[in-house]
């Protein structure tokens, strides 16, 4: 039996074996490591969200008051008694008799979105006499008391997709050729008129 054979597989099988165990033990301090640093990432983030949550109760509250009181000043210009459908024929009929296509602004009195929007075009000279020249314009409400169900799942549900306001614009003769997300045209808490009337000059009938 050669033993330096023997003895010198023995060692280098230990030295195996602590190399792994070096190696097992660097990576379980590593672990430790990440554990930790990501607890404090965590606890970090958890800490900061929870002082923002306390920033901004009041923030939101000032904001939601703030809200309340610009929309009692805004016009309310849809009407959940109305016979929307009656309402987009004879709109159509129009459109068709002048030549303009038809914009239907979909919303209610409780989006204050919606109710600036409609506030800023018509107190916006540039946009009202853009939407004048070219279009019929109807609000279409959706609300509570009346969400016009017919109505909307005949032109996709676009509230469901987009949210409110949304815009529907048929041509002269009613079919439905573009449907618009409003939230692409805001600006701060507002409506920017760049997009706004890019949006208006795009869709308005192609004059022969």
């Amino acid at each position: 039996m050669n033993i330096g054979k023997y003895t010198e597989k023995w060692r280098d099988n230990c030295l195996n074996l602590m190399f792994v165990k070096s190696i097992f033990i660097k990576m379980k301090r590593s672990i430790i490591k990440l554990f930790f640093v990501g607890g404090l990432l965590a606890f970090s983030a958890v800490n900061a969200q929870s002082t923002e949550k306390t920033l901004t109760k009041e923030q939101i509250e000032a904001k939601k008051k703030a809200a309340a009181e610009e929309k009692a000043k805004l016009p309310k210009p849809y009407h959940p008694e109305a016979n929307a459908e009656l309402d987009i024929q004879n709109a159509v009929k129009l459109a068709k008799k002048t030549h303009k296509n038809v914009i239907i602004q979909a919303g209610g009195n409780w989006c204050i979105w919606c109710l600036r929007f409609n506030n800023y075009v018509q107190q916006t000279p540039e946009l009202k006499k853009v939407v004048d020249d070219n279009y019929v314009y109807y609000h279409l409400n959706w609300s509570p008391e009346n969400k016009n169900e017919k109505i909307f799942a005949s032109y996709g549900n676009p509230g469901e997709k987009f949210g409110y306001p949304v815009f529907i614009v048929l041509d002269e003769n009613g079919k439905q050729i573009h449907t618009q997300d409003s939230s692409v045209l805001e600006e701060g808490s507002g409506y920017s008129l760049e997009k706004v009337k890019k949006f208006f000059t795009t869709w308005k009938p192609k004059k022969s």
